[in-house]
């Protein structure tokens, strides 16, 4: 039996580019009258996937029609089925075998930029399905017959530098080139003649880099190192067009002690969002955005998670997890009564654990997991404290479980309102509904009530209560990244790390921090009766080092802004000595604990990106006398 011939012109696509695409189908058999051909792009048309034609017969831009031959053309049905848009074309006449078909998406004008545009991600052979119900039912066979088309990285637009964070003195680290388009594809597509100059402060006279650009679109630099501490910024200079890219800083320390790992602990790929595409997710955190840990975040309920998509979640976060290279996380979402216990994120240390679902009586509630848990098997992250519906007041904070806060992700901050400085407020356009803010969730006023914990930021989020949000045109910002301090590169370190609080928050740039009082890192609990110099003086030190110049720095002391610094530059290091008595500062707490007073950083650079630094407690520990006549 003869098989039918499926072929696409042109074969090979740049990423994000418009033209038209021909679909050749060659049938095997002849196709009577009325025969239905059912044309699947295999597109949502949103996110930079393949743009959705239009078809209509009075229009002639970004449109789809079949030819046979020279004859009229025959412009598809459009058909919504299981949620996706398809195109059935209807033959007004039998077809020999043999005989060419022609599907083509694009356009009759000659403007390139009103054509059918391409997804923005590479991908090889990727597919189109194309359907035959030679009976004119709709009665479509289950195997299609399948078109492939190469799509590629465009013109070099970018150079991204990956490496690490905080390396020692004379310690060898590898740095990792990205050659990217403008839809951060790799891509080797640039002139022949391309050379890259590599260069930073300090270089060697005698060392003097010139690379070319891979086909592969990508290039390792190991061994590097560094001979003196200091904070260093890989330049990479085109010497065709004299375009300068820079990597993040990297800080040299002059001893090992604590590196600094990047990641994100709740988010979705743009481009792989159900549990069948984690792998490619993980991959493309990975490898792509080139994270070094990440938290899986499926929503708990049975129509977001089956059992049998749990199962394969579990399988493929073991898989991926790798010391020294990619740590992966179980974990899930989780959302309780609004208020009281508002949206969680779970997370695991530990594989093969459980997804606690609310249908489930033993986990309806926050306070029946944590009878059911150990401190330390999970960790529990309130998320979007500050958002009406899915906040979170606080007045149930265990710090026990939850050590860390979510202070921000792609809707916003939950740190204080807009009215008291916030620039990331939750909120949509216009008046349209959605989250708003409400003052219930703020995390200024939950420290204020002696709530401890760090931060941590989540990332681009459409999933379950947050599909309905963006349907209502809800505001969003950009991806946001957690930062890790920790001795080793492992899950257990990395857990272990964020249990202590040994974390900040960035709305997306490797923003490096260090912050320290007394000599104690963030996230410390400091007590005047272990230290008791703090009662007269709080020294503190803060060593930024920026991926723009730095705009503000604000050092809070308890609720009020207690020191603002100014347009500091790229770097910066700055020491405060608050000298004010402790009594006078201190907050009282709500319990049985003493008295405290805590400190934390908002930094916000000229391009907008910020990062909010864990804070650091100290208590007030006040001496009873000899005679025993109690507190002062």
């Amino acid at each position: 039996m003869a098989r039918s011939i499926c072929k696409t012109h042109p074969a090979i696509s740049l990423a994000g580019h418009s033209g038209n695409w021909n679909f050749i189908f060659i049938p095997g058999t002849g196709l009577p009258e009325k025969t239905i051909l059912r044309f699947d792009i295999l597109s949502d048309g949103e996110n930079g996937s393949w743009q959705l034609p239009q078809a209509a017969s009075n229009i002639k831009l970004n449109c789809i029609w079949l030819n046979i031959g020279d004859e009229k053309k025959i412009i598809p049905e459009e058909v919504t089925t299981n949620g996706k848009t398809v195109f059935d074309f209807t033959l007004n006449r039998a077809v020999k075998a043999g005989e060419e078909l022609i599907i083509t998406m694009g356009s009759f004008g000659k403007s390139s930029d009103k054509k059918n545009t391409a997804q923005t991600y590479t991908q090889r052979r990727r597919p189109f399905h194309l359907y035959v119900d030679t009976k004119g039912k709709k009665n479509f066979p289950k195997e299609p017959e399948t078109f492939h088309l190469d799509i590629k990285g465009g013109e070099l637009s970018n150079i991204r530098i990956i490496g690490p964070s905080m390396v020692a003195r004379n310690d060898r680290f590898d740095l990792m080139l990205r050659f990217e388009d403008a839809f951060g594809n790799l891509t080797g597509y640039a002139p022949e003649d391309t050379l890259i100059e590599l260069s930073y402060d300090q270089l060697r006279e005698n060392l003097n880099w010139k690379l070319f650009i891979p086909e592969t679109g990508y290039l390792s630099l190991p061994n590097l190192y560094f001979n003196d501490p200091g904070t260093y910024r890989i330049k990479l200079t085109n010497l065709q067009n004299k375009n300068v890219y820079h990597s993040p800083p990297i800080e040299c320390l002059p001893e090992s002690g604590n590196s600094l790992y990047w990641g994100t602990l709740h988010a979705e790929s743009t481009r792989f969002k159900t549990a069948e595409e984690l792998e490619n997710s993980l991959r493309s955190f990975r490898d792509d955005y080139a994270l070094q840990f990440y938290a899986s975040s499926v929503f708990e309920d049975e129509e977001s998670t089956s059992a049998p998509d749990w199962k394969l979640v579990s399988s493929q976060i073991a898989q991926f997890n790798e010391e020294e290279r990619f740590v992966s996380m179980l974990g899930f979402q989780w959302f309780g009564e609004p208020s009281t216990e508002g949206l969680r994120h779970f997370i695991y240390p530990k594989d093969n654990k459980p997804i606690l679902r609310m249908k489930d009586s033993k986990s309806n509630t926050l306070k029946k997991i944590y009878r059911s848990h150990t401190p330390k098997e999970l960790l529990s992250i309130p998320c979007l404290t500050m958002a009406k519906g899915f906040s979170f007041n606080f007045k149930e904070f265990n710090p026990e479980f939850e050590r860390v806060v979510e202070i921000f992700n792609n809707f916003g901050s939950s740190e204080c309102s807009a009215k008291k400085g916030n620039n990331f407020p939750i909120r949509t356009k216009g008046r349209k509904s959605g989250m708003s803010e409400t003052e219930e969730g703020s995390i200024q006023k939950a420290l204020s009530k002696n709530n401890r914990f760090g931060f941590v930021a989540g990332g681009t989020d459409r999933r379950g209560i947050y599909k309905e949000t963006v349907e209502n045109d809800q505001i969003e910002y950009s991806s946001g990244l957690t930062a890790i301090s920790s001795k080793d590169y492992s899950r257990d370190n990395l857990f272990s790390a964020l249990y202590d609080r040994s974390c900040y928050a960035t709305t997306g740039a490797r923003i490096v921090v260090r912050f320290q009082i007394a000599g104690m890192p963030m996230g410390s609990e400091i007590s005047t009766e272990t230290k008791p110099g703090l009662e007269y003086n709080r020294h503190i030190e803060i060593k930024i080092a920026g991926t723009d110049k730095i705009k503000e720095v604000i050092l809070y002391r308890n609720l009020e802004k207690y020191k603002v610094f100014n347009d500091l530059g790229v770097e910066h290091t700055l020491t405060v000595d608050d000298s004010d008595p402790i009594s006078k500062v201190t907050l009282q707490s709500p319990d049985d604990r003493p008295d405290f007073v805590y400190y934390y950083l908002r930094i916000t650079q000229e391009d907008g990106q910020t990062a909010f630094i864990t804070p650091i407690w100290i208590d007030h520990v006040v001496k009873t006398s000899v005679k025993g006549r109690g507190k002062k």
